[in-house]
């Protein structure tokens, strides 16, 4: 099962967040036809998004990661309930593991930016950004914590691919400073999360989220535990309210070709077909509008 769990040490000044999210991964892998270094990627921003959006109250965070590797553009999107969707701009970027490992950071690339927009139901969404630093994901989501949000931050984040490419374990954990923390306590972490297992070997072995989180914090008090799931927000509505934001001229193209117009999901590969009489209802719209 995916979840997530948000924690406070009783005796540490940090607050923690770790989560499990194979399924999620795995279905997004199925969905899209993800080669196993798009899936370790995805799968990364996935359980990443998912540890940014589990203060949430309302709303939802979306993780862009634009690097110039071949793997192009990576969202993943996370709500307030525990939902997840994400996709890859190039699915099927096939890369050799290096050292038995998969090579997240040449597919994603080094050069580029990481993003976080956060979507609270005000009237202007949250926007930060930074500079790709490693195009390993969890290293640059760190990064952005610390400079973008002022949070010292240490971020974990894998994802286990088997060789017919179907996930094993997905997941990682979070870390944050708190302002009361000392120096000798930062410290401390820093050097437990330094030789630290990677998340992945622990998820595989059978440790639970809460199980690493007590690895580095012994005295751990459970604030929260939340399902997590796979869920897409498209809808043939959404679909023609894009069609309407293209404009008349786009819609009296439509028109002229002569055919329905089809539009797939680039989340669930969900394909939409509206019809030419539904193309000039929502034309009519538009003129009206105007």
């Amino acid at each position: 099962m995916a979840y997530l769990v948000r924690g406070l040490p009783v005796d540490k000044n940090f607050r923690v967040y770790a989560v499990c999210c194979k399924e999620i991964v795995e279905e997004a892998r199925r969905l899209q036809g993800l080669s196993p270094v798009a899936s370790a990627a995805l799968g990364r921003a996935l359980a990443g998004v998912a540890l940014l959006s589990a203060d949430l109250k309302i709303g939802k965070v979306l993780l862009q990661i634009k690097g110039d590797g071949p793997l192009g553009e990576i969202l993943a999107e996370g709500d307030y309930q525990g939902f997840l969707r994400g996709t890859v701009q190039n699915p099927h970027v096939y890369i050799d593991p290096i050292n038995r490992k998969l090579p997240v950071g040449l597919a994603v690339g080094k050069k580029g930016f990481i993003s976080v927009v956060k979507d609270l139901g005000l009237k202007e969404p949250y926007y930060g950004s930074v500079e790709l630093i490693s195009g390993e994901i969890a290293e640059d989501l760190a990064y952005y914590l610390t400079v973008s949000e002022q949070i010292p931050s240490a971020v974990s984040l894998g994802v286990l691919v088997d060789r017919d490419g179907t996930i094993l374990a997905a997941g990682g954990f979070l870390v944050q400073k708190l302002p009361e923390a000392t120096e000798s306590e930062l410290e401390e972490i820093e050097a437990k999360l330094k030789n630290f297992p990677p998340v992945t070997s622990l998820l595989s072995s059978g440790k639970t989220p809460e199980e690493i989180l007590q690895m580095i914090f012994p005295n751990l008090q459970i604030l929260e535990k939340r399902p997590l799931a796979w869920r897409c927000t498209c809808s043939e509505k959404r679909v023609e309210e894009v069609l309407i934001a293209m404009g008349r001229g786009e819609l009296e193209g439509f028109l002229k070709e002569g055919k329905p117009v089809s539009v797939t999901c680039e989340f669930c590969k969900k394909t939409y077909h509206i019809s030419l009489e539904r193309v000039k209802e929502l034309l009519k719209e538009v003129m009206d509008v105007s």
